[in-house]
């Protein structure tokens, strides 16, 4: 009696029936209810039998499977289980894989995971451009296993004395791939990228390198008669840009504001957590200027933004930026306006340090400061903003005298 080859290519071929039909050794043709064909090998391991699929009729042939059923013979008598041994098999090749992953495949993996918590479509854009322009040129395509000090420096180095702020930043961001593709079990062994006891041994510190620039600022002086001929202009940018002054905002929580951060009766926008730079909900206090000018967006409101954009969204940055470009400013910048209001904060008023501090929602700096200043200081806020709104409303003469700006808004 033959234990093996029992089947031939033409019975293969002409059996319809449902059942399992033996070729021997362990090797059966399995035909479905719908007629269609597979292979299964079928072995005996603690007492119970295990069939495993070895493959369909139209892909293995059945000299294909005679040999894939040997292999499986080979391995039961090594004392091997054929089902775990492929499962490993497989597993050890999708780790092979895995460790073969290019940086440019863990970056964008990066940037899909944490994008959510990045708090503005800006901050966004800016990771992927640097990193496509820097990075990914040398990069992008090897695996990111392979990347080591040589590499990362071949993209830094070059722009460390010229774009030193763009290099530290690319810096950053290629550290920030490689310690995610590290918890991900893609590459191992320390950091090529870390700043702090690694490339701060091979690159001179930013700051003995270049001074860093700061965002143009008007004097404080200016701020009357620039807001004056502000108010002349009647599209959006320059509204947007009036209330920016007005709040000492940054220019993203301005774009992002909606009216249900608005509380109108209160006098107060409340810019959630996910929107603040420093991750904690900020209440700013609206002084009279800032109602009215929101008072006068409601009227024209068309969406859930306060200002909003000719689509869904809000408006543009840029935006903010034409209707400097309108009054022909190209010594200052929209962000600049936060250090003309703290200028004049620590110049003109007699307002606690921290007040304006808090104001700008800046960090404290000092771990125990920070620990005991549980409050916000949001009544004497307000009472720095409603002084600071009533400072904008007026024009200071070359002699250090102030007039105050007529106080009727322009219909909008």
């Amino acid at each position: 009696m033959r234990t093996l080859n029992r089947l031939s290519t033409l019975k293969v071929s002409g059996l319809k029936g449902k059942g399992m039909y033996a070729d021997g050794g362990g090797l059966y043709l399995r035909v479905g209810e719908s007629g269609t064909k597979g292979w299964i090998f079928r072995f005996g391991e603690n007492g119970k039998l295990h069939d495993m699929g070895l493959g369909p009729l139209h892909t293995i042939s059945l000299a294909e499977a005679r040999e894939l059923a040997t292999e499986c013979r080979k391995l039961r008598l090594q004392g091997i289980d054929p089902i775990a041994h492929r499962r490993a098999s497989l597993a050890a090749r999708k780790a092979s894989a895995a460790k073969a992953m290019t940086f440019r495949q863990c970056a964008e993996s990066y940037m899909a995971s944490h994008e959510d918590a990045w708090r503005n479509s800006v901050h966004r854009n800016q990771w992927r451009r640097s990193l496509a322009t820097y990075a990914y040129p040398a990069l992008g395509d090897l695996p990111v296993a392979a990347i080591d000090t040589g590499l990362v420096m071949k993209i830094i180095e070059p722009l460390w004395k010229s774009k030193t702020e763009t290099a530290s930043r690319v810096r950053a961001r290629i550290e920030g791939v490689l310690d995610w593709a590290k918890v991900r079990g893609f590459r191992a062994g320390e950091n090529p990228a870390r700043w702090r006891g690694h490339l701060d041994h091979l690159l001179p510190a930013r700051s003995r390198v270049k001074r860093v620039k700061h965002f143009a600022a008007m004097p404080y002086a200016e701020i009357g008669s620039f807001i004056a001929d502000l108010r002349e202009q009647t599209h959006l940018g320059a509204r947007a840009l009036e209330f920016t002054i007005l709040t000492a905002a940054r220019t993203e929580q301005t774009l992002g504001a909606t009216w249900n951060e608005i509380d109108l009766g209160a006098k107060i926008w409340t810019i959630p957590a996910e929107r603040m730079k420093g991750g904690r909900e900020h209440k700013v206090p609206l002084s009279a200027p800032a109602v009215a000018l929101l008072k006068d967006m409601a009227v024209i409101r068309r969406s859930g933004f306060v200002f909003p954009g000719s689509r869904e969204g809000p408006i543009y940055g840029r935006a903010m930026a034409m209707a400097l470009g309108r009054q022909t400013r190209d010594d200052i910048t929209v962000h600049g306006f936060r250090s003309t209001f703290r200028d004049w904060a620590a110049e003109r008023t007699t307002f606690a340090r921290e007040v304006a501090e808090m104001a700008l929602a800046h960090a404290i700096p000092n771990a125990v400061e920070a620990a005991y200043r549980r409050g916000d200081l949001f009544e004497k806020r307000r009472k720095l903003m409603d002084a600071w709104a009533a400072y904008c409303a007026k024009v200071e003469t070359d002699a250090g005298k102030v007039v105050e700006l007529a106080r009727a808004r322009k219909p909008r």
